[in-house]
């Protein structure tokens, strides 16, 4: 290889690291529209009830008249006072998952999709396989220490018979 090609090779992950962040910048996370009197976020599913947090924050200096609905049906409505946040729990059924919107409301004015979400229980169903005999670590410790013992047994027994003394063809 010529010297300018393994400088080329060399150059290149430095140039790819050089690069990376402008490349990250150029998908940027979504943001909130500044027209948007609130902004919904959802956090992660508790398996334990099957139901998920989702958290509505005013960004305005008034109330803000809310529909929070999933898969279509209204599940909370209610107003978020001015620069304040409001928690909601929705159920989501084991195994399904469901799309959270949440609607801007207003007197004589169709409802605004502010933000919507999709939403997957993926927990464990709770099914468990029964008891059929000792846990595995304990096996595994068995098998170790006997196989240790084993090996012991053998180096003792060969240790006892190299090197004999003499000549072989005594």
């Amino acid at each position: 290889m010529r010297i300018r090609a393994r400088l080329a090779l060399a150059a290149l992950p430095i140039g790819v690291i050089f690069l990376l962040p402008v490349a990250a910048w150029a998908w940027p996370w979504p943001s909130p529209d500044r027209g948007d009197p609130f902004t919904m976020s959802v956090d992660r599913i508790g398996c334990r009830h099957n139901t998920v947090r989702v958290t509505l924050r005013n960004q305005t200096r008034q109330l803000a008249r809310f529909d929070l609905r999933a898969d279509s049906r209204t599940v909370a409505s209610g107003s978020i006072p001015a620069r304040k946040a409001i928690v909601r729990t929705v159920k989501i059924r084991p195994g399904g998952g469901a799309e959270i919107e949440a609607y801007s409301v207003g007197d004589g004015r169709p409802d605004t999709l502010i933000d919507s979400t999709l939403v997957r229980n993926d927990c464990p169903w709770g099914h468990r396989l029964p008891f059929t005999g000792p846990p595995l670590d304990l096996m595994a410790k068995l098998a170790t220490a006997g196989g240790l013992v084993l090996t012991g047994g053998v180096l003792w027994w060969y240790g006892s018979l190299w090197p004999r003394s003499g000549s072989p063809f005594d």
